[in-house]
Formats: C-alpha cells, structure tokens, sequence
C-alpha cells in the first residue's frame, strides 16, 4: 500500500488548517451580512443554497487547487443568489410561484391518495410522522400536511379556518 493515503507532508496538512480557518471564518461572515434567510429551509433553493455552501467549504478546504480567493468568491456568489431570489420573492408573486412550494394536504378524514401520489408520501411514511408525535394510530389525527421543506405536520385539531 502506498504510503501517500496516509500523510502527504505538512504543507499539505498547514494548507488544510489555513484554508479551514480562513474559509470557515468568511463562510460565517458572510452568513451574519446576509441575514438568517440565508440558512432557512423553507424552499428548494434555500437547501440547495446550504448544500452548495457546504460543498464549497469543504473543496476550499480540501482541494489544493481552489484558492481561497475562489472560495470566498463562491461564498459571495451563492448568498449574493439566494439573496436575489428571495428579494424578489417577497415583493413579487410570480417570482414567489416559481420558487416557493405551497404546503399540501396529505390526510384529513382519510387518506388523500391523489396528494401522496403527487407528493410521493406513502401511507407507512404517514403513520410513521403520527407515531413520532406520540400517537399509536391515526384516529387522533385532524390532518396531515407536507410542508414546503417536505417535513410533514401533524394537526391533532383542525385549525380556525381553512386548511390548506
């Protein structure tokens, strides 16, 4: 076996703690100018934003090709995007029915097969969300809903008005 899997030299090992510190230090600043949007789960682009953030850091930080400069651009880039998106989410509604998933209901009275087709949610799936906030079965269950980040809500009442 060759000895390179297992240490390549200090400089290599220097360059992963000064590119970490360096990368993780502009990651979390950039973080506190953008804002905690930044980070939220709240649609599609917001965890492809987090995902995309993590893999840069760990590319600055790993591949000794990407300077940091690079990394931070892409640091900026990203949030600058996610920034964009969600500006003009707000103040317009076509671009907020682009980008945002509307929450849909999975179970009322019933299973809403049509919906957990549509949603790819399965009635195990279901059970299973009912059973991680305490209930044995569904019978307690007013409703159950998929939520635009995909986690599902159980509703143990119906709520005053409608549900959506």
């Amino acid at each position: 076996m060759d000895s390179t899997v297992f240490f390549q030299g200090w400089g290599g090992l220097l360059r992963v703690v000064v590119a970490g510190v360096l990368g993780y230090t502009a990651l979390v600043l950039a973080l506190r100018v953008t804002g905690k949007r930044a980070l939220g789960k709240l649609n599609a682009f917001d965890l492809v934003v987090s995902v995309a953030l993590g893999s840069t850091l760990a590319s600055l930080v790993l591949n000794s090709s990407v300077a940091l400069a690079e990394g931070v651009t892409a640091f900026v880039v990203l949030l600058t995007m996610q920034y964009l998106v969600t500006f003009l989410s707000v103040r317009s509604t076509r671009v907020a029915r682009l980008v945002r998933a509307e929450p849909t209901l999975l179970f009322r009275d019933g299973f809403l097969h049509q919906a957990m087709r549509q949603q790819r949610v399965t009635e195990d799936e279901l059970q299973q969300a009912a059973r991680s906030e305490g209930h044995a079965d569904l019978d307690g269950v007013a409703a159950i809903v998929i939520e635009a980040d995909g986690t599902l809500s159980v509703l143990t009442s119906a709520p005053k008005g409608k549900l959506p």
